[in-house]
């Protein structure tokens, strides 16, 4: 009955308490405390105490978001993980008993807001242990509230108002100690509950120090009665220290300090215990898990793949490349069968004709003596060589009637041994092999076309099968000339090339701002069909000419007209069907001989060609290249051998060649060549030149072989003048006529040379003097001589200086200029070359060509294949910048541990630095050792676009790799607070920002100075992003370095991950470093951006600056 009694009671008390409470929101008296005897009572006032503290949130969440916004993303996330002590209120409930009038002595708002704003107003941490003067504490009234540990009430029966944030009570009555889990500032006489993962106890009095532990503290002197309080003070962890939650163990509440148990780690300012991972090691009172086993683990198991990739790499592509080659010699042993087999039936044919022919003859001298008399004059006048059509003779004559109705009825019929014979002279090369029914007219129309080929092996056979007809085809031809092409054509089906004759007339090159003549007066044409030669002495301007004929020339003046097709016409509007070979060997070394003539042929070729036109297109070129033995070879570099020098060269010219070009120039083929290489790679051109293809040539000193093979001879002297143009067979002549003879058993052109170069004279009776040549090859075709010539043909000096070795100079007084205005002529002459370089980059012109090559995607797909190869045979490269990456992250975690105090921002510098640093040099490599091809492969009309997105795609590849093999040893060895994913997105970013970066270096600089950029790049711009000294200029400069943004994205994500007793601490770092957790975002996008710009400078610089 008694205990029915007492609930009662306590319902009723706990309801009247509501309504009190509810009567007068904010304001709770202390007689109200004093009635709380019953302990949930005392409960539910703390609750209430609870519930007053966590609405100051509706109070102070516009200035927090207007002064702090910048540390406190959500405010009620962040107050509620710092002031909701909804988890265990025993501190509050411990207070209450001790101070009944816990209401009267609790921090208003205003109070609260007057201690924060003298903490950050101060600029520094220490400031707050010394607040500003107020209402309660002041130089006239200084109780013992204002004391560090002490507060006071604001009296007995009056009222508080929690939210008051303008007003500061009278606070001065009844001081006595802070209680455990709040901390009484010095300088305000109310208490302020300590936030969570703090640890809060009352002091106690060391008499040792005089100094209250573990507060620092001393008691006020002359104040006996006075003793140790709580806490004192809340500030960042360099300040206040002694109030987090120690590290290796953790604090449910403000009043309770745990061990951390062991399988647990504990970090400082910890609310609860977290347990570690399966192989990490955590003794008890662990401070951080240490999970460097995983780091181990991964260490080796990167390590052990990365030997594998080293060792390996090279391997795929060889399986593929022999599965090729496999089908490849299927096809070729097939084709050459059915050659066999054709070479038999022929022979059988031959041997049946013959056979008929005197089983013919015998019975003409049986039956007709007459027509056996006759028989051989017609044998020696009519019939042709024997096995031919031609020797057949025409069949008897029957007399008899009956003969005669029985030839007119079976007239249109034909045995079937008559049809197979037939059928094979028809079409005696047929790829399609011999069948059984070849007596079938149709059969060759049935025959499988290059569109209706499908797989690799019937594509193979298809292409050899060609080349073996070709090859019957010109054995019968052996001396077959342009004009007899056209019967050829038709019989093996060859796709007819588009002519291209270059007339030019009067063609002069001046060097802009010199005046210095490279090429003067020089008259003539190149024809298609035709092999022609350009010789001379050094200095004679040849490569200049050949740059002149294909539009390549810089920097220069030129004059004259230079018509295409009989118009005056730009030449690059002829670029897709115009081959250029440079004199060096411009070839991909990390490519096989195959690889490289194959990407040529699809990017160059017509884009609506099958693919068995283009792989017999290629197969042609290395058959007549004699290339067959080295097609699966890489060509090789500098540092790996390849194949040979002369081998090498043959790739060079075959890169134009399987575009089937209409003219094609080349720029010293033959040099460096033994001469049965020389005679191999001209007679592939002169077989080019059966096709139609206009072919002009410089070549050095050929032997007489080779000279033989030319057909016509372009001989110019130093100066660009020319000497001779003709038929080469008739140079010997036109020198006779002349007066120049060449002796016996010497070499016409190495003679000539010689002549021109002044070595060897003239003979006196010929009264002419090397200089004279030119003018004289001017009159004898009777072209304009100019004025400062025709002194030349008295005997004097002629217009080539013999102080140039290339060129001559016009006009008088140039020795009497000053270095002054010599520099200031050679100033203008390199930016007049630099400016017009850029403007032939951005001409364009019509194409002509009637070519329609593949697209921008198409090619994409293309280059991106190549790519992809090239960067597997450089997998060990690959596996090396992975491996430095990996140890790079072992020494940076291991060493540059996270701090709390700046949540890790040195060891994310040295991040920053050291991932900049090694992606950048390893990306420098995607440009700077391509750019020789990428300048030829542009001047030939492939997309740069297609080509710079390749290379940026395949990239991707380390952009996404390279954060994750970092990333893998840093985070295990280092641990931060901030997840995994957080850092890898940023790690992401950073390395497609200076990848962007790198890109721009390598193309802009050379090799070396790109390297050096890199190197410096990341330290200078991470000192500017980590500068101290508040300069409006250097503030302004950091906030455009990439190093800030990612150094800031990296602080951020940690930074978020500290809550509670953290706060101050991570307001004020971050108000001291300048960053914003709302920047996480635009720090990422800025990074992209930064990438994304910085391969549009890249870009813009590979189109603007190359040299073509």
């Amino acid at each position: 009955m008694s205990r029915k009694k007492s609930d009662s009671r306590r319902i009723f008390f706990v309801l009247v308490f509501f309504v009190i409470v509810l009567s007068s929101p904010g304001r709770i008296s202390g007689q109200d405390a004093k009635e709380l005897n019953n302990p949930a009572a005392l409960d539910i006032f703390s609750e209430l105490i609870n519930g007053q503290i966590k609405n100051f949130t509706a109070i102070f969440k516009d200035d927090i978001k207007k002064h702090f916004g910048f540390c406190i993303t959500d405010v009620d996330a962040d107050y509620n993980g710092a002031f909701n002590f909804s988890q265990d209120i025993g501190f509050l409930s411990a207070c209450s008993k001790q101070n009944r009038d816990i209401m009267q002595r609790v921090c208003t708002a205003a109070e609260i807001k007057f201690y924060f704003n003298s903490f950050f107003s101060g600029g520094s941490s220490e400031s707050s242990n010394y607040l500003k003067p107020n209402k309660n504490c002041n130089l006239s009234s200084w109780v013992s509230g204002c004391e560090p540990g002490w507060a006071c009430s604001v009296g007995p029966n009056k009222k508080v108002d929690l939210k008051n944030a303008k007003d500061m009570p009278a606070r001065t009555s009844d001081c006595g100690s802070c209680c455990e889990g709040f901390f009484c500032p010095h300088g305000l006489t109310c208490m302020i509950p300590c936030p969570l993962g703090s640890y809060c106890p009352l002091a106690k009095l060391n008499k040792t120090t005089g100094v209250c532990d573990p507060y620092h503290y001393q008691l006020p002197p002359g104040r006996g009665n006075h003793t140790c309080g709580g806490a004192d003070n809340w500030a960042d962890v360099l300040s206040s220290s002694e109030v987090f939650c120690s590290a290796g163990s953790y604090c449910p509440s403000t009043v309770r300090k745990i061990p951390c148990s062991s399988g647990h780690y504990c970090r400082a300012g910890s609310t609860s215990q977290k347990a570690c991972f399966q192989l990490a090691t955590c003794e008890p009172k662990s401070a951080n898990q240490n999970i460097s086993a995983y780091g181990v683990m991964l260490f080796a198991g990167l390590s052990f793949l990365l030997l594998i990739i080293y060792n390996c790499s090279d391997q795929v592509l060889a399986t593929r490349e022999k599965r090729q080659a496999t089908s490849r010699e299927k096809a070729v042993q097939s084709v050459r069968e059915t050659a066999q087999a054709r070479e038999k039936w022929k022979s059988a044919k031959d041997i049946a004709k013959k056979h008929a022919i005197g089983l013919q003859t015998q019975l003409s001298r049986t039956f007709s003596r007459k027509k056996s008399s006759r028989q051989p004059d017609l044998r020696g006048f009519g019939l042709g060589k024997p096995g031919t059509d031609s020797a057949l003779p025409p069949l008897p004559v029957q007399s008899t009637a009956g003969t005669s109705k029985q030839s007119k009825g079976k007239k249109k019929e034909k045995s079937e041994l008559a049809n197979i014979i037939n059928a094979i002279e028809q079409d005696p090369n047929s790829h399609d092999g011999f069948h059984v029914e070849i007596g079938d007219k149709n059969i060759k129309k049935h025959a499988p076309k290059g569109k209706q080929l499908h797989t690799q092996s019937q594509i193979f056979k298809y292409a050899y099968g060609q080349i073996e007809k070709e090859k019957a085809l010109q054995e019968q031809n052996k001396n077959l000339t342009f004009s007899g092409v056209i019967s050829m054509a038709s019989d093996i089906e060859i796709r007819k090339r588009p002519t291209v004759e270059v007339v030019f007339k009067d063609l002069t090159i001046t060097l802009k701002g010199k005046n210095k003549h490279l090429m003067r007066s020089v008259t003539g044409k190149i024809s298609p069909g035709r092999v022609s030669a350009v010789m001379g002495p050094s200095g004679a301007g040849k490569t200049t000419f050949l740059s002149a004929l294909a539009g390549k020339v810089r920097g220069c003046t030129m004059s004259g007209m230079i018509l295409i097709n009989g118009k005056v016409e730009s030449i690059h509007s002829y670029k897709k069907i115009i081959g250029f070979v440079p004199q060096d060997d411009v070839v991909h070394g990390n490519l096989t001989v195959e690889e490289n003539l194959w990407f040529s042929a699809r990017c160059r070729l017509s884009a609506d060609l099958p693919k068995a036109e283009k792989v017999l297109v290629v197969e042609r070129v290395i058959e007549c290249l004699g290339l067959q033995a080295v097609r699966d070879s890489l060509v090789g570099t500098v540092e790996k051998r390849g194949i040979s020098g002369g081998q090498r060269k043959r790739v060079n010219v075959g890169l134009e060649m399987v575009m089937e070009p209409s003219l094609l120039i080349l720029d010293e083929p033959t040099s460096g060549l033994d001469s049965s290489s020389s005679n191999l790679l001209l007679r592939a051109l002169r077989r080019e030149a059966l096709e139609g293809v206009n072919i002009c040539m410089v070549v050095h000193q050929p032997s007489y072989t080779l000279f033989r093979m030319f057909d016509d001879l372009i001989l110019l002297a130093k100066g660009g003048l020319t000497v001779y143009h003709g038929p080469a067979k008739k140079v010997e002549e036109y020198f006779a006529g002349i007066g120049i003879t060449v002796p016996e058993r010497v070499n016409p052109p190495d003679y000539f040379i010689d002549i021109l170069e002044g070595i060897v004279k003239p003979s006196a009776s010929s009264g002419v003097n090397y200089k004279q040549l030119p003018v004289r090859w001017m009159l004898h075709n009777g072209y304009p001589v100019p004025m400062d010539m025709l002194q030349s043909v008295d005997g004097m000096a002629a217009s080539a200086s013999e102080n140039s070795a290339h060129g001559s100079v016009s006009g008088a007084g140039s020795e009497d200029q000053s270095f002054a205005g010599e520099f200031w002529q050679d100033v203008k002459c390199n930016v007049e070359l630099k400016k017009d370089s850029i403007q032939q980059n951005f001409l364009k012109s019509s194409d002509l060509s009637n070519r329609l090559t593949p697209g921008v995607s198409q090619q994409y797909r293309y280059f991106l294949g190549r790519v992809g190869k090239q960067r597997l045979r450089e997998a060990r490269t690959q596996a090396v910048d992975f491996l430095i990456l990996l140890l790079a992250g072992v020494c940076l975690g291991t060493l540059a541990k996270v701090s709390d105090e700046t949540f890790g921002s040195l060891g994310y510098t040295y991040t920053v630095i050291a991932v900049s640093l090694l992606c950048k040099i390893a990306a420098l490599r995607s440009f700077s050792l391509d750019k020789l091809h990428y300048w030829r492969e542009s001047a030939s009309g492939m997309s740069s676009l297609a080509y710079f997105l390749a290379k940026d795609t395949v990239d991707l590849f380390n952009t996404i790799i390279k954060p994750l093999v970092y990333l893998s040893m840093f985070y295990f060895f280092n641990n931060p607070r901030s997840s995994v994913t957080d850092n890898y997105i940023i790690l992401v970013c950073l390395v497609y920002c200076v990848t962007g970066i790198a890109y721009a270096l390598a193309i802009f600089f050379e090799p070396g100075p790109a390297q050096l950029w890199s190197v410096l790049l990341p330290v200078v711009l991470t000192l500017v992003a980590t500068n101290s000294n508040h300069n409006k200029f250097v503030d302004m400069l950091s906030d455009l370095c990439y190093t800030k943004w990612a150094l800031e994205a990296f602080v951020i994500a940690n930074a978020k991950r500290y809550s509670g007793v953290w706060l101050i601490t991570r307001c004020g770092s971050l108000m001291q470093s300048g960053y914003d957790l709302n920047h996480w975002y635009r720090c990422l996008i800025c990074l992209i951006i930064t990438g994304l710009l910085s391969r549009s400078v890249a870009f813009f610089c590979m189109v603007t600056f190359q040299k073509k």
